[in-house]
């Protein structure tokens, strides 16, 4: 008899056979989580990141793109686009996704197919660390916004605020900035990207193996 394990949401589940087009989201927080999910990168259980600064919550759900990795390819577009701004690396984490949904979805750690319209490039510490938005497939409100374009600016603003201060208390110096709101095709090469930097991330990793000098997760 064969043992079968639950998957790795990071590792063990693909990006979608569709992707960029439509991916695979695995989603860690809602928006009535009153604190931060985050996967755990070594077990693959969802582990508690931080409680929520006050009354800041997310507006939408909130996840990553399994199989993707926020490393030197995703930085090098973030550093073409971003002018002057400061770009060393990567955020060295799987690439985040915000999915917006007219249903209620009352918990995370679950997986559904979403639709890329656009996304924030966000820099934080010097690091890119963009969010891609997408809408659930088949919703059938959202289905008809196509583009970040077709948002109200009321809503990106509303998502922009959540990330210029999801991590600062009250009179602290906000260390994050979005340089960009773009579209849905930088998003898809944006993904295309973190897909990229992740199979070389896995290639290093199983060479480090190879070797007897294997970190999996960053630390």
């Amino acid at each position: 008899m064969i043992t079968q394990y639950k998957a790795h949401p990071w590792h063990g589940i693909s990006a979608g056979q569709d992707a960029p087009e439509v991916v695979t989201a695995f989603i860690e927080i809602v928006p009535a989580d009153t604190v931060k999910y985050e996967i755990d990168k070594e077990t693959g259980y969802l582990k508690i990141d931080r409680p929520q600064k006050f009354s800041n919550a997310i507006p939408t759900l909130y996840g990553f793109i399994p199989q993707t990795y926020c490393d030197e390819r995703v930085a090098e577009f973030a550093r073409s686009k971003s002018g002057e701004v400061l770009v060393a690396r990567g955020d060295g984490d799987p690439l985040d996704i915000c999915v917006l949904s007219e249903r209620s979805v009352t918990h995370g750690n679950i997986i559904l197919p979403a639709i890329p319209i656009g996304g924030f490039r966000m820099i934080d510490h010097g690091e890119a660390d963009d969010k891609i938005i997408a809408v659930m497939k088949g919703d059938e409100f959202y289905m008809q916004w196509n583009d970040v374009t077709d948002c109200p600016a009321s809503y990106v603003n509303r998502l922009k605020h959540y990330f210029l201060t999801y991590k600062n208390l009250p009179g602290e110096e906000v260390a994050c900035q979005i340089t960009d709101v773009y579209g849905r095709e930088e998003a898809y090469e944006v993904i295309r990207r973190s897909q990229q930097d992740y199979r070389d991330y896995m290639s290093r990793s199983l060479a480090d193996d190879y070797t007897g000098n294997n970190k999996l997760v960053k630390t």
